[in-house]
């Protein structure tokens, strides 16, 4: 996961306008819940791998995230400029090793909690992103937020969408209370290279074993 030191004026700029802006323009408000995790693991030494048409899609009520994961030839495998470190420690989280070439894991929702993510407009190559779960729980809970480039069917050689992600979020929610709310809001780095108006947020929330109970994920006004 990313830490980049801010300077307090930055930060101010893109964490203040987060609710303002994704009620208005990108969030999860009104939008159907996925029901499911479609997570998709292409190791970057694999190019054929992302253009593969026998690539698992994602189903009714599911939402799909495609991982680069770091490969043997470093820089130098085909896929090095998009694959993320963050995969890593996804994969650790699900309790897998790192694929040869592809790998996939599925996960459906134990519980519907009422998730909303929403994300602000690109600034100085960041972006603010916030994810929250209302009402809240008490327990032990991991909140990821993915930002994601969405990349249509036959775009760039890919033969089935993908949500590719481009940074990640991980944050431990612990409360020994119900709270009204949880809430994180933060500013994300935009890699280099990424297609802003492509941009947005997917994030769900595990218990203590993993298991998934609510996942949300951003729509911007212009695409309802």
């Amino acid at each position: 996961m990313k830490k980049t030191l801010l300077p307090t004026v930055l930060l101010a700029a893109l964490l203040a306008p987060v609710p303002a802006l994704a009620q208005s323009s990108c969030a999860s408000d009104g939008q159907p819940r996925p029901v499911a995790l479609l997570e998709r693991f292409i190791n970057a030494d694999c190019a054929s791998c992302w253009s593969d048409p026998q690539a698992p899609a994602a189903q009714r009520g599911e939402v799909a995230l495609d991982w680069i994961v770091p490969g043997g030839r470093g820089d130098d495998a085909p896929l090095s400029a998009a694959a993320t470190r963050d995969s890593l420690a996804r994969l650790q989280a699900l309790g897998r090793d790192a694929p040869p070439q592809t790998d996939q894991a599925r996960g459906r929702t134990v519980a519907k909690r009422t998730l909303r993510v929403a994300h602000g407009m690109p600034f100085n190559d960041y972006i603010g992103a916030s994810i929250e779960m209302k009402p809240a729980a008490r327990g032990r809970w991991t909140a990821w937020l993915a930002l994601v480039e969405t990349i249509p069917v036959g775009t760039e050689g890919t033969a089935v969408e993908r949500n590719l992600v481009r940074n990640l979020l991980q944050v431990p929610w612990q409360t020994s209370r119900a709270p009204a709310r949880l809430l994180e809001s933060r500013p994300m780095l935009i890699a280099e290279g990424v297609r802003a108006e492509r941009l947005r947020v997917i994030g769900w929330v595990e218990d203590a074993q993993g298991h998934i109970h609510g996942i949300a994920q951003s729509v911007c006004d212009a695409a309802r």
